[in-house]
């Protein structure tokens, strides 16, 4: 079983596709965005995995994804951890689905505290800072 975790903490999946049928992408930490860009029609759902929490392709996949006009649902599968959601959420991924174990070992308030990912945006606090 899975957990899915968004800013709202943990929750049930609300996914009724299939990743098997056409409107749904599956893709692995090395794939490579520009190839799969042409292939986001009709997609509803893309899957990236991570796996490994060393390693953070998966962002870059879904931040080249959505500068290139994705905006359907996007969402983390597999080694995430709660330190890493905030980074998540800012590359433009809407939800994180993580193992059961995973979600045992790191209990939804360590996923929630990370949830205000927008207030901690050092990026935002320094032009914030620069406006002053």
């Amino acid at each position: 079983m899975t957990v899915l975790v968004t800013d709202t903490g943990f929750g049930p999946d609300t996914w009724k596709g299939d990743f098997d049928a056409a409107n749904a992408l599956d893709l692995t930490s090395d794939a490579d965005p520009a190839q799969v860009v042409g292939q986001l029609d009709g997609v509803d759902m893309v899957r990236v995995a991570f796996p490994s929490f060393a390693d953070g392709r998966g962002f870059t996949i879904a931040r080249q994804l959505r500068l290139a006009g994705y905006q359907g649902r996007l969402r983390a599968q597999g080694h995430v951890i709660s330190d890493q959601y905030a980074m998540a959420r800012r590359s433009g991924f809407d939800e994180v689905e993580i193992s059961d174990d995973l979600a045992t070992r790191q209990p939804e308030d360590q996923w929630l505290a990370r949830a205000n990912w927008q207030d901690h945006n050092y990026q935002a606090r320094l032009r914030g800072r620069a406006a002053k």
